[in-house]
């Protein structure tokens, strides 16, 4: 799966107070343009997260580079961020016996 599907705003961005703004795409091969907005938003480099609020500017900006950034409200960021924690959270050992067959060693028979 895609980190763009796997981001992607379920809820309409305008009902929430705050943006999280995370970039998905390089910046290698695109516009000036959207190189500059992207600064603008304070997004430099793949997978960094900013918080924006909620205003027509910050959307606009949004707007201009939506194929290159993911945007989620704080709900959605907060289940993602403890997601990916449970998913890294220590597990209980694994243990394996090596024990022998009940026959005790093993043999080989000869042809």
């Amino acid at each position: 799966m895609s980190g763009f599907r796997a981001f992607k705003a379920k809820v309409p961005i305008e009902w929430s107070q705050s943006l999280y703004i995370t970039l998905v795409r390089g910046l290698p091969g695109t516009r000036k343009l959207h190189r500059r907005t992207l600064e603008a938003m304070g997004l430099r480099r793949c997978h960094r997260t900013v918080l924006h609020s909620n205003n027509s500017s910050i959307r606009g900006m949004i707007n201009q580079v939506k194929r290159m950034v993911v945007v989620e409200t704080e709900e959605m960021y907060n289940a993602r961020k403890e997601a990916e924690a449970n998913h890294k959270a220590l597990r209980p050992p694994l243990v394996v016996s090596h024990s022998s067959p009940a026959g005790g060693a093993l043999s080989l028979s000869s042809r």
